[in-house]
């Protein structure tokens, strides 16, 4: 039997305020799924995504990455699942006054000791791989640019090739498009398709835009106040679920 890559069993999170993040999730998501995950501010995605790689820690139940718990991982166990987990956000998180090339280059801080990533000594097969990720979002000619050069949606494919340097199984996407406009919006998420279908990772992606979740996932999950409420196929899906999703009759 094949592991699913990502499973949530009776995952419970409540914050130190009370606050309910995470209520009842039992989800499995297999190897080379296209996920949307859907719902208004405040209905647990960036939890449920960040929780994945344990940037969040859960208050009860279980969470799998191909079979096994990673709930109790620490140091080691959590770099290396660290590694295989690339996460992409909204803000880009690039350090701004650095070339693109050693932003790039900073998808493989957690493969070096840390004097040597400080220091910027990268191997030469890693500056390779390095423009071999810009190629494929199509950003090699800003090799040598600086960041903050760069239009929003540069960035984002900058730390989408960051990404591609951890060679990771898994990518988690937490609003990844809320800051650009519609047509660069569109270019993120054909990378990020590119992705997914070439190489087969697995995405997990938070979105806003209903229109992009319907064009580019092969699977959309619906969250309300901390709880699983839609989970279909894309071909099952039509945009009166999302009426429910949302809860705009006021159930």
């Amino acid at each position: 039997m094949i592991e699913p890559a990502i499973a949530f069993k009776d995952v419970q999170k409540v914050y130190d305020s009370g606050t309910i993040g995470l209520k009842d999730i039992n989800l499995e998501i297999q190897k080379g799924e296209f996920i949307a995950v859907v719902g208004l501010s405040g209905a647990g995605k960036s939890t449920l995504l960040r929780s994945i790689n344990k940037m969040h820690d859960i208050t009860s139940g279980d969470i799998l990455i191909d079979g096994k718990s990673i709930v109790n991982y620490k140091s080691k166990k959590l770099r290396a699942l660290r590694r295989n987990i690339g996460m992409i956000f909204q803000n880009f998180n690039l350090v701004k006054q650095r070339t693109v090339q050693r932003n790039v280059l900073n998808g493989r801080v957690g493969f070096y000791p840390t004097w040597k990533s400080v220091l910027g000594l990268f191997s030469k097969a890693d500056k390779n791989k390095a423009v071999e990720s810009l190629k494929t979002v199509n950003l090699l000619d800003k090799l040598y640019t600086r960041t903050d050069q760069l239009s929003g949606g540069q960035q984002q494919r900058v730390a989408i090739a960051r990404t591609l340097m951890q060679d990771p199984k898994i990518i988690l996407a937490d609003e990844p498009v809320a800051s650009l406009d519609p047509v660069t919006s569109e270019a993120v998420m054909d990378d990020l398709k590119n992705l997914n279908e070439q190489l087969g990772i697995t995405v997990v992606v938070n979105l806003h835009s209903v229109e992009l979740a319907m064009k580019y996932a092969s699977r959309i999950i619906g969250l309300r106040s901390g709880q699983l409420v839609y989970d279909q196929p894309i071909n099952n899906v039509s945009n009166g679920d999302f009426d429910k999703i949302y809860d705009k009759a006021g159930h």
